[in-house]
């Protein structure tokens, strides 16, 4: 099928990609002239596991294009995917600009009736609504009586698997009442479906909505594992010993209830916001997701706490190595990660940091510039260089079984703060280290 995709973002390009890795016929559109350009040479602007290649490999068949020509490839798609960002506005709501430009710019250069407009940006329940006024008021201006469609496909990529997410999803959700639309998709999306059908068949606003509700439950595990967390420390007993006794109920599972320094990306902190200002702007208090952004908000403060509870609250002058910047692994995203609000508190308290991360070195530089008190170093253990503790952010593979007795010789003091609880405790002691995990009760006095 021919298909035109609006945006080259996260979403639009892993979802292109995949769809001309199976033989449609691509054209991935973007106002940014650079971004384009860059794709073109095979040059792809994010870190994501396999997606390199398969970008390379598919516009050297011509099968994946790239282009800042709206109207042609408007001409070009019998499926046109919105698949622009959604940013935060100032009220925590999703900002929609961009979203109703493409409809704009839809509406303008439509030449037939007959389209297919799918919306796979994460978007407020009702954009469907303002999606199709915004084009019909775009035809009306050119005297233009069209017909088309509007469906609502959400995407459920997980950063650092939305390659495989995309090519073997677990579910596909279609929100049309259109049996043409609902046809088209069906024919698109039969290479990923051959197993068992993965389709769910719902109206547009149900479809909105459940984009959101995926991201809240899985959000609101993370922040109901961190503050039992926090109670565990407080009464001395360890997190993971809970987590493998209340994950083994298969009510429970254990997917999503592993504690740690708070969720970060670009999906869960704005849309479990987004949610919640839906549900105000209904005249409804949305206090659970209320509850797990704010847990969260203090979760990503946990670091920082252990760090001035063990030095006595004496950061300032120290050196601080970091291991982990992106906010979770296989990715060098760095939005809304736990790492930003250790490093500026770490900053704020006179300290300096020594970092390291697999990926997201060359985003720090972008967030951050050169400043004195940024060290971004090219291996883990020269992070340890001057350093008076190991503060571990981000589970990396190649963090799980670092040399502990190498850790403790280099550092100045002997202590590590295990923002994922990736090791054991006794293990790092074992090597003379003291140690910090999120919820093992090792910051608490224990009786005699």
């Amino acid at each position: 099928m021919r298909v035109t995709i609006f945006g080259t973002g996260y979403v639009g390009l892993v979802t292109g990609t995949c769809l001309a890795e199976v033989g449609n016929d691509v054209v991935c559109v973007d106002i940014d002239e650079d971004k384009i350009a860059g794709l073109e040479r095979g040059v792809v602007p994010i870190f994501e596991p396999g997606l390199e290649v398969l970008v390379r490999e598919n516009h050297a068949t011509g099968r994946l294009r790239f282009s800042t020509d709206a109207a042609s490839a408007i001409d070009h798609g019998q499926l046109l995917f919105i698949a622009v960002g959604t940013p935060p506005d100032e009220d925590g709501s999703a900002d929609l600009s961009h979203v109703l430009a493409v409809a704009s710019t839809i509406g303008q250069n439509l030449k037939e009736s007959g389209a297919i407009i799918v919306n796979k940006s994460t978007v407020p329940v009702g954009t469907a609504d303002r999606v199709r006024a915004t084009i019909a008021d775009e035809l009306a201006k050119r005297d233009k009586d069209f017909s088309f469609d509007i469906v609502s496909n959400p995407e459920f990529l997980k950063e650092g698997d939305a390659v495989a997410d995309c090519l073997r999803p677990d579910r596909i959700i279609i929100g049309s009442d259109s049996a043409k639309a609902i046809a088209a998709l069906r024919n698109l999306y039969a290479p990923f479906n051959r197993n068992h059908d993965r389709l769910v068949l719902m109206d547009v606003r149900s479809a909105e909505l459940t984009k959101y509700a995926a991201n809240a439950m899985l959000a609101t595990k993370i922040s109901f594992m961190n503050e039992i967390a926090n109670i565990a420390e407080k009464v001395g007993a360890d997190v993971e010993q809970v987590r493998i006794g209340i994950g083994s109920d298969p009510r429970i599972g254990y997917n999503f209830i592993y504690p740690g320094a708070g969720y970060g990306g670009s999906c869960f902190p704005k849309d479990v916001k987004a949610l919640a200002q839906i549900a105000r702007q209904h005249d409804y208090s949305p206090r659970l997701l209320d509850a797990v952004e704010s847990v969260n908000d203090s979760q990503k403060h946990r670091l920082f706490a252990l760090l001035q509870q063990h030095f006595d609250g004496e950061l300032k002058g120290l050196t601080i190595a970091v291991w982990g910047l992106a906010f979770k692994p296989n990715t060098d995203d760095m939005r809304e990660a736990a790492s930003r609000t250790l490093l500026e508190e770490l900053w704020t308290a006179g300290a300096i940091v020594r970092a390291f991360d697999p990926e997201a070195m060359d985003e720090a530089r972008r967030i951050y510039g050169e400043r004195a008190d940024l060290i971004l170093c090219e291996d883990a253990f020269d992070t340890l260089v001057d350093s008076s503790a190991l503060v571990i952010v981000t589970e990396w593979k190649a963090f799980r079984s670092p040399d502990f007795k190498r850790i403790r010789a280099s550092l100045r003091e002997p202590v590590l703060f295990d923002g994922r609880n990736m090791f054991e405790p006794e293990m790092v002691e074992s090597a003379g280290l003291a140690y910090y995990g999120i919820g093992r009760g090792r910051s608490v006095k224990r009786p005699a």
